[in-house]
């Protein structure tokens, strides 16, 4: 691996270890951890690589492949506000970890991501891999829920982004050949094997050419606005609403929000169509897991793009090209965007015996469309992996 090569030129020596975190994707239940929802996902048997080494001096020093400069600090002497690098995620962490546990040992780190930024939460996995590197150079055994309790302090505390904890769910409880399904309100999850007769498939994923950061995103409006809604539904509803930061959609039935969706701002009333309409479709989704239906799970898929666009309202002009292309290419059972739909890429499930002809097709289409892009449009496919191994 390169963050072994790179490692080496820079210390002279081999890492003492390699940890990995995979990526995910969420074919049916996107943005619906932001209301205490439900989602369905699947890791990727691509994600972020880390070689590294302990260091008995304290000091946290981590190169990324991806970027240019080298981050580095104390494990005693964290900043207390972020940087504005892309660093601060691993800082986070660190201080996320350090409030939980004493830490003495810092580590001298390579980061690798096998996969282009944006929409298949390589920040949550950066922070995973780099998370379980320094509890284990520090002898510290974590709990799988305390990755995701850490990993989501350091998006949502630290670097300030308003995200739900799908990201994190997936990437540490996922395992290979089987659906996640998590309730993000009460944490609880089943992992659903594929059955026997589900036709075969694979994961295709179609980046934009168009790399994006989620904190430079209108997703903390997005997150706002669907949080207005239920505010207001409650109020209208007569219910306890409470405090604005602990009311979620996941409080209100449906039968009050048809009953006053009209009284809501546009937005509002959009962002919670949304949320709804993705609840039933995560439902349909499982069911249509358990019976091998990859053809309804697909079409689940498709309907939760389209939402996306028409009531979450988001998509690059880019993306929406992606989409449509994937929509009326033959082989595709489903799919939409990958993340939170500003730039990034679109995922689908595809049938392996269209592979070269998707691939193709794809490609043509969307440079014809955006030919630009050429040489930065790229395309590959993936398995479904394990989630995060921790130790014993």
């Amino acid at each position: 691996m390169l963050c072994q090569e790179k490692f080496v030129e820079i210390y002279r020596h081999d890492p003492e270890a390699v940890a990995f975190c995979p990526q995910r994707v969420v074919p049916v239940g996107a943005h619906s951890d932001y209301g205490l929802g439900c989602i369905t996902g699947l890791a990727l048997d691509k994600g972020i690589h880390m070689a590294y080494q302990a260091k008995l001096n304290g000091v946290i020093e981590v190169t990324s492949l991806q970027f240019d400069r080298r981050a580095q600090w104390h494990v005693l002497d964290i900043p207390a506000e972020r940087c504005n690098d892309w660093a601060d995620y691993l800082r986070g962490a660190t201080l996320a970890l350090s409030r939980a546990y004493p830490l003495r040992t810092g580590i001298s780190g390579v980061i690798e991501g096998s996969l282009p930024i944006g929409g298949l939460s390589s920040s949550a996995a950066v922070t995973i891999v780099f998370l379980s590197a320094l509890a284990k150079v520090n002898g510290i055994h974590l709990r799988p829920e305390q990755v995701i309790e850490f990993a989501l302090f350091a998006e949502r505390n630290y670097v300030g982004v308003n995200v739900g904890t799908t990201d994190q769910s997936c990437e540490v409880y996922s395992r290979k050949d089987q659906l996640l399904f998590v309730d993000t309100k009460t944490g609880a999850y089943e992992l659903i094997p594929t059955s026997s007769s589900m036709p075969a498939y694979e994961i295709a994923i179609f980046f934009s050419g168009l790399e994006r950061s989620l904190a430079g995103t209108g997703l903390n409006m997005r997150v706002d606005e669907a949080r207005s809604a239920a505010y207001a539904l409650k109020a209208y509803a007569g219910m306890d609403y409470g405090k604005f930061n602990e009311t979620n959609l996941r409080d209100v039935p449906r039968a009050v929000f048809e009953q006053y969706k009209n009284r809501l701002p546009d937005p509002w009333r959009k962002r919670a169509e949304h949320w709804y309409t993705e609840q039933e479709r995560v439902e349909q989704a499982v069911e249509a897991w358990r019976r091998g239906d990859l053809h309804a799970y697909g079409r689940l898929s498709f309907q939760s793009g389209l939402s996306s666009i028409e009531n979450w309202e988001t998509g690059c002009p880019e993306l929406k090209t992606l989409y449509d292309i994937m929509c009326r290419t033959e082989g595709i059972y489903g799919g939409r965007f990958s993340g939170a739909g500003f730039k990034g890429c679109c995922i689908a499930l595809i049938d392996p015996a269209f592979r070269e002809q998707i691939l193709r097709g794809v490609e043509e289409a969307y440079l014809k469309a955006w030919p630009a892009l050429r040489g930065k449009y790229k395309a590959l496919i993936a398995s479904s992996g394990d989630g995060l191994r921790l130790e014993d």
